[in-house]
């Protein structure tokens, strides 16, 4: 249980740290690369949480497909560097930073009641809510059955939307060069 523990410190160190580089890079390629470091971090949590199947959607959706996509764009739109403009320190709108200071204090709100609702018992599955049924959900062969039968139209949206969003990117990129 020891080692266990050991690797699952050391995995969500490697996530946190991967995850700050990530904003704190200026070459976007790298940023694109610890994001990827970041994700094969948590599917290694994953499975130290004997939960292969997340882990392995972690690596096919995220580390693969998304990331892929991030890549493809980045390389398309040829940003190696972000530029600095000129007289611009650590300035910011005002605007953006109360949006963004607004949302940071919603999602440390969500969170906490979340914890805290967790802690009462109150979750989902406890209640008879609409997560119950997922605790029937024990293969992936169930897991896959339910998701192309009952949620089709979601996977159809999101390819759409995916394929909406790199067609926005080649004529971005055309249109500047």
């Amino acid at each position: 249980m020891g080692t266990e523990l050991l690797l699952f410190y050391l995995f969500a160190a490697v996530a946190v740290i991967a995850s700050v580089l990530v904003v704190g890079q200026r070459n976007p390629m790298h940023s694109v690369l610890l994001l990827i470091v970041s994700f094969a971090a948590l599917a290694a949590i994953y499975l130290l949480l004997d939960a292969p199947f997340a882990a392995v959607i972690q690596i096919i959706i995220y580390a693969g497909a998304i990331m892929v996509l991030f890549l493809f764009v980045v390389m398309l739109l040829n940003a190696h560097r972000e530029d600095d403009a000129p007289g611009a320190g650590l300035r910011l709108a005002h605007g953006p930073l109360r949006l963004g200071a607004a949302v940071a204090v919603l999602l440390v709100a969500e969170l906490v009641w979340a914890l805290t609702r967790a802690a009462r018992g109150g979750g989902a599955l406890a209640a008879g809510g609409p997560g119950a049924a997922a605790a029937d959900l024990q293969s992936v062969r169930a897991v896959g059955n339910v998701l192309y039968t009952e949620y089709s139209l979601a996977f159809e949206v999101t390819s759409i939307l995916i394929i909406v969003a790199m067609v926005g990117a080649v004529v971005l990129a055309k249109r500047e060069s």
